[in-house]
């Protein structure tokens, strides 16, 4: 693991980076991508951007509220950029209603908007799977087969190395560039987005099973197993309306 990247006298927090590496790849993917799916790259971009700072400012935000006495020694840590003083999840919720506002009042179709986030979604899983394994986060139960790593006192499954080749397999699969324009123009909107979703629910269906981290229900099922379930069978059951809406309504930008 390499939590921590020295440049001369400057430290720097390597899972921070890998992140930040693939939000920009990301963006960058989403730009090239964005006019085979009949998308105004500006239009992306603003909602990218928007998403973005919103998502970094509810997120620190959240955290004031949660857990003020954090920033009683140092107020301007509300200003700082450490990423343990953020709440993810909220920060996430808050990017999510920014771009349906944006992408509402920008009158931007829902299902082709998310096919053409999909590369970008793809990347930053990639990376946040370097950054586990950068951090030593989302480790694996011990094991004594050959290929384990030395992890917090014990050999273990390298979950993070699984999850990072699970993303990049994922990422090839609905990477854009081996699509020719045609075959995206006849495939219905919403597909590829939830072809992600559905890969990346059964890739963590697979993947807890070897995570030491998470919560097990009745010792045996994980709960991030109980939601992967739940999220693979909601994607298939909606690639299969998406299917049927298009079909019968081919004009429905919803």
């Amino acid at each position: 693991m390499f939590p921590v990247l020295h440049v001369g006298r400057v430290a720097l927090q390597t899972p921070d980076l890998l992140i930040l590496l693939g939000i920009w790849v990301g963006v960058m993917l989403i730009e090239k991508f964005a006019e085979r799916f009949s998308i105004s790259t500006k239009q992306l971009e603003n909602l990218t951007l928007w998403s973005l700072l919103s998502g970094l400012v509810g997120a620190r935000l959240l955290y004031f509220l949660k857990f003020p006495q954090a920033f009683l020694a140092n107020p301007l840590d509300i200003l700082s950029l450490r990423p343990f003083l953020l709440d993810f999840e909220g920060g996430v919720t808050v990017a999510l209603i920014v771009a349906l506002i944006y992408g509402q009042k920008r009158k931007m179709s829902f299902w082709s908007t998310l096919d053409a986030l999909t590369p970008g979604f793809a990347v930053f899983a990639v990376s946040l799977g370097l950054a586990h394994l950068a951090s030593g986060n989302a480790y694996g139960i011990e094991t004594r087969l050959p290929w384990g790593i030395e992890l917090w006192g014990a050999v273990r499954h390298p979950v993070q190395i699984y999850e990072t080749l699970a993303a990049m397999l994922i990422l090839y699969l609905v990477l854009p560039l081996k699509f020719r324009q045609e075959t995206i123009e006849r495939q219905k909107r919403g597909v590829l987005f939830l072809k992600f979703v559905a890969l990346s629910a059964a890739a963590n269906l697979l993947l807890d099973t070897f995570r030491a981290e998470g919560i097990r229900w009745f010792g045996v099922v994980r709960a991030g197993q109980v939601t992967a379930w739940l999220v693979l069978a909601l994607s298939l059951w909606l690639i299969g309306r998406r299917q049927q809406t298009e079909t019968e309504n081919p004009a429905n930008l919803l």
